[in-house]
């Protein structure tokens, strides 16, 4: 009876080690996504009141604690009964990133044109303030469902042939990292500002310490969140790269004489160039019927 005991104990031991391996490849793996979560959301979670960044990025963060809710079950049903569906839906998620990164370095040299705002001094009633803010938290809702998806499926892209029981604990630990962990950064990314101030008003001089440190804060904000910006863009396509090395045996050892992180780099540039050439085809016929 002992015995059956300590045997159950080992094996209960030996799966969470081996849990605890598969979470850290799965970590890695989306890495990429992560710190573009991290950088939209930051963005998302800026512009508002300083008294009600906080309470916004909460209604955020349940957003994406539901939307993690309802991903995970559809995933680990598709995993146990239909995995070919995981791997399709990794190389299309793979696509969707190759094809956002692209857009981006396409936008960064040839940037569109935005139309002009006009300023106006009129005070907001707190109605109009309100539904500001419920229309930025319904969209960084979306944009976050959009991302947890490939988070999901990029996690569980790793422990495909997996027992089920070690593909729940492995993607579940994954998705509540990517809650808790990246907005818990984004909170303190966004109140960067509020400190650096409140460190400037409580310096006595501007060449104290304190002061100087303040202004860093107050300047590093916009610096930090273009920074994450470029960051999350190149980790997109190195992780859309990836999904395509790995998932398409055509694209297997392409290019053996290049460093792999490289290859992975220019192949996901290049799908994602053409994606967004198609996309952009598309949308020019669209507009002119």
């Amino acid at each position: 009876m002992a015995s059956g005991f300590f045997a159950l104990l080992d094996d209960i031991a030996a799966m969470m080690d081996d849990v605890a391996v598969m979470s850290k490849i799965a970590a890695k793996k989306t890495a990429g996504i992560l710190g573009d979560d991290l950088a939209v959301n930051a963005e998302k979670a800026s512009g508002f009141v300083s008294n009600r960044e906080l309470p916004v990025l909460w209604a955020i963060s349940k957003g994406s604690l539901l939307n993690k809710i309802i991903i995970l079950p559809i995933a680990f049903v598709l995993s146990y009964f239909l995995p070919t569906a995981v791997t399709i839906i990794l190389v299309l998620g793979g696509l969707y990133l190759a094809y956002e990164g692209a857009e981006k370095i396409y936008e960064y040299f040839f940037p569109h044109e935005h139309a002009k705002v006009e300023l106006t001094t009129t005070e907001w009633t707190e109605e109009q303030i309100l539904s500001f803010e419920k229309e930025k938290i319904k969209s960084a809702i979306i944009t976050d469902f959009i991302l947890s998806v490939e988070i999901v499926i990029i996690a569980l892209g790793t422990v495909i042939g997996k027992p089920i029981t070690s593909q729940i604990m492995v993607v579940s630990i994954i998705a509540l990292i990517a809650t808790v962990g990246v907005y818990g950064i984004v909170g303190l990314i966004v109140r960067m500002d509020e400190a650096g101030l409140k460190l400037i008003s409580m310096s006595k001089n501007e060449n104290s310490i304190g002061a100087k440190i303040g202004n860093v804060l107050v300047k590093a904000l916009p610096v930090v969140i273009k920074s994450l910006s470029v960051i999350g863009t190149i980790a997109l396509l190195l992780v859309a790269g990836g999904i395509f090395v790995h998932e398409i045996p055509f694209l297997h050892g392409l290019f053996p004489q290049i460093p792999s992180i490289l290859t992975e780099f220019v192949i996901a540039l290049f799908i994602g160039l053409i994606t967004l050439g198609f996309v952009m085809l598309f949308k020019k016929l669209f507009a002119k019927k």
